[in-house]
């Protein structure tokens, strides 16, 4: 398995290695494979966008927040 210090936008990276990925590094990942990302450790995603942060709602008191995070949108291959 391969050690990814980022992903790339364009790149197709397995299963197994998005596992191990953000094991090691805080973000967010977005599958369009709903919550099935790490059912098949062969199957491979596209990364196709990335961004250095995002917003985010709190329900317990409605503030937004920009969190500082990388997150990556993944496409199922």
């Amino acid at each position: 398995m391969a050690t990814y210090h980022s992903l790339d936008v364009g790149v197709h990276y397995k299963a197994t290695d998005l596992d191990q990925f953000v094991n090691k590094k805080d973000v967010v990942l977005l599958s369009s494979n709903e919550n099935h990302l790490f059912s098949d450790p062969e199957r491979e995603f596209k990364v196709i966008q990335s961004f250095n942060g995002f917003f985010e709602h709190s329900s317990d008191n409605g503030e937004k927040e920009y969190r500082s995070k990388k997150a990556y949108v993944l496409e199922k291959v």
